[in-house]
C-alpha cells in the first residue's frame, strides 16, 4: 500500500428529527410496531398528493449553513426514477436540479490537525421503506418510507478510514448540536455509502471508483473502507488492476469483506426530472438569516475555546464536547459564573461516574447545574470540605432532596483562622522531636503535622487554611 494513496468520497444519510414525515401528515419517530406510521401517500395510493415540511426545510438549511454552502434562490424537488420493492412509488422524491447546499466545506480535526472537508452538496429527500429479509420471504415496514433524510456528498478528499471516522463522528455532533436529528446509530438514523479508489502516489488522476453501499455503523464504515482499499492495491500491485470494476458493493458483517451487487448506476440511469406535484419555493433571505442565528457554538468551536479561555485538558474537553446535553449543561455552568476548571472536574468526574454506574442521561439526574453552584460554593466559602461534598453529591443524586437537607451544624467545616492556629500551635508543641526533624530537613514531615490536625478534628478542618497557617507557624520557627 505504500506505493498508493487512498481516494475516498462519502455520502452520509442523516434522518431528520420532526413530528411528521417530509411529505406526508405521517409520524416521523421510532415505532418497533411494523406498518403503524403510514399514510396513503407513504404507500402511493391513487391521487395522492405530497406537502412539503416547512420544518425539514428549516433543519436542512441549517446544516447547509453550517457547511457554509451556497444556497440557492429557489427550491426544488426532483424524482429519481427506479423500481425496489422498498420503494412503492416507483420513484424517490429527492434533490437533483438545485440542491438546497452546495460547493460547502467543513473543517474537522484529525490527529491534533485541522483538516478541511469539501463539500459537493447537500440534499433533503424522502426515506425508503426497510426490508428484512428471511430464507424465503422479504418483509416490508412502510414505517420508514417517508421519513425527512438529509443527504451530504462530500468531494473525493479523504486519503484514510481514520479520515472518514473523524468527519462522520463530527458530523453526528453537528447535526446533534444544532437539533435537527437524533443521529442515533442504534436506531439506524446514519447509513453511509463510501466511494473508493486508489492511485499512484503523487498522481492528480483517479483511480476506478468503487461504491460501498448502505453500511450501518461507523466501525463497519472503517472496516470496509480498510477492506476496499486493500482488495484494489492488492490487484494493482499483481497487474491486475483492470479488475476494479466501476460497480456497487456491499458490506458483509460476518466476513468483514465487500462483495458485488451490481455494476455502477450513473445519474442519466435514473432519469431525474422535477417534480410535478412540488412547486418551486422562493428561499426568503430574511427566513434564511433568522436560520443562521439559530446555529449554536459547535463542538470545534467549543473545543477551542474551553482549551484557551478555561485552561481545560483535552480529556475533559473531549469528555465534555461528545455529548451536547454534557456541554450544554457545563455551559449553563459557566452561565452561572462557576469556576470553568472546578466545574469540568466534577462534571468529568463524579457526574460521568454517577451516570456511567446509572444508565442514566444528565438530562434525568436531580443536580442541576444551580444546584451544583450551590455545592461548590459550600467548597469555596470553607463551610464544607470537599469529602463531605462527595458524601452529600451522593445523597442528592439518591434521595433527590435540595442540599440544605443534607447539612448539618456539627458537620459544618472549620474556617476559624483562631480557632486552627491555636489547634496547631498546640500540635507542634506536642511533637517536638517531629518539628526539630522537620527543620533540619525533613520536609515529607508536613504531612505528618496536617494529618494531626484533621485527626483532631474529625476531618473537619480547612485543608487549604490549615496548609497555610501551618506553613506560616513553620517558617517563623526557622
Amino acid at each position: 500500500m505504500n506505493d498508493y494513496e487512498a481516494v475516498i468520497g462519502i455520502e452520509m444519510h442523516c434522518e431528520l428529527k420532526s413530528n411528521s414525515k417530509v411529505f406526508s401528515p405521517a409520524p416521523n419517530n421510532f415505532n418497533e410496531l411494523a406498518n403503524a406510521n403510514v399514510h396513503p401517500i407513504d404507500l402511493a395510493f391513487p391521487g395522492i398528493l405530497p406537502e412539503v415540511n416547512r420544518k425539514c426545510v428549516q433543519d436542512a438549511l441549517k446544516v447547509a449553513l453550517v457547511l457554509n454552502c451556497q444556497i440557492p434562490e429557489y427550491l426544488y424537488f426532483d424524482r429519481k426514477n427506479y423500481y425496489y420493492p422498498d420503494l412503492p412509488k416507483g420513484y424517490q422524491i429527492t434533490q437533483n436540479t438545485d440542491p438546497i447546499g452546495t460547493n460547502g466545506q467543513i473543517d474537522i480535526l484529525v490527529d491534533d490537525k485541522i483538516k478541511t472537508v469539501k463539500i459537493h452538496d447537500i440534499h433533503l429527500e424522502e426515506d425508503s421503506a426497510s426490508l428484512s429479509h428471511y430464507f424465503d420471504v422479504s418483509l416490508i415496514d412502510y414505517n420508514r418510507a417517508g421519513v425527512p433524510l438529509l443527504e451530504l456528498v462530500t468531494e473525493p478528499c479523504f486519503h484514510s478510514s481514520a479520515e472518514v471516522l473523524a468527519f462522520l463522528e463530527y458530523m453526528r455532533l453537528v447535526y446533534q448540536y444544532c437539533d435537527v436529528s437524533e443521529a442515533d446509530l442504534k436506531k439506524g438514523q446514519i447509513r453511509c455509502d463510501a466511494n473508493i479508489s486508489i492511485r499512484d502516489k503523487g498522481s492528480n488522476t483517479l483511480g476506478t471508483k468503487v461504491e460501498v453501499k448502505n453500511i450501518n455503523g461507523f466501525l463497519n464504515i472503517v472496516e470496509a473502507i480498510e477492506y476496499e482499499i486493500k482488495r484494489q492495491s492488492t490487484l494493482k500491485r499483481e497487474g491486475r488492476y483492470a479488475e476494479v470494476e466501476q460497480e456497487t458493493r456491499r458490506f458483509d458483517e460476518e466476513t468483514g469483506t465487500t462483495k458485488r451487487m451490481r455494476s455502477k448506476v450513473d445519474a442519466i440511469d435514473y432519469k431525474y426530472f422535477v417534480e410535478p406535484n412540488i412547486p418551486k419555493f422562493h428561499l426568503d433571505a430574511t427566513w434564511i438569516a433568522k436560520i443562521k442565528k439559530t446555529i449554536p457554538m459547535l463542538p470545534l468551536e467549543r473545543e477551542k475555546l474551553y482549551a484557551e479561555k478555561y485552561n481545560l485538558t483535552k480529556s475533559e474537553i473531549a469528555t465534555i464536547i461528545k455529548d451536547k446535553d454534557i456541554a450544554d449543561y457545563f455551559e449553563e455552568c459557566l452561565k452561572l459564573d462557576l469556576d470553568a476548571k472546578m466545574a469540568s472536574n466534577w462534571l468529568t468526574t463524579q457526574i460521568m461516574g454517577y451516570l456511567n454506574q446509572t444508565n442514566k442521561t444528565i438530562k434525568e439526574i436531580y443536580l442541576t447545574p444551580k444546584r451544583l453552584k450551590e455545592l461548590l460554593t459550600l467548597i469555596k466559602e470553607g463551610t464544607i470540605s470537599s469529602k463531605q461534598a462527595k458524601e452529600i453529591f451522593k445523597q442528592v443524586l439518591q434521595e433527590e432532596k435540595e442540599i440544605k437537607t443534607f447539612l448539618k451544624a456539627e458537620d459544618s467545616q472549620i474556617s476559624d483562622e483562631t480557632t486552627l492556629m491555636n489547634l496547631i500551635r498546640d500540635i507542634l508543641q506536642n511533637n517536638p522531636n517531629e518539628v526539630k526533624a522537620y527543620l533540619n530537613g525533613r520536609s515529607n514531615l508536613f504531612d505528618f503535622f496536617v494529618g494531626q490536625v484533621m485527626k483532631e478534628t474529625r476531618g473537619k478542618a480547612n485543608p487549604i487554611l490549615t496548609k497555610d497557617i501551618l506553613k506560616n507557624l513553620l517558617e517563623e520557627m526557622q
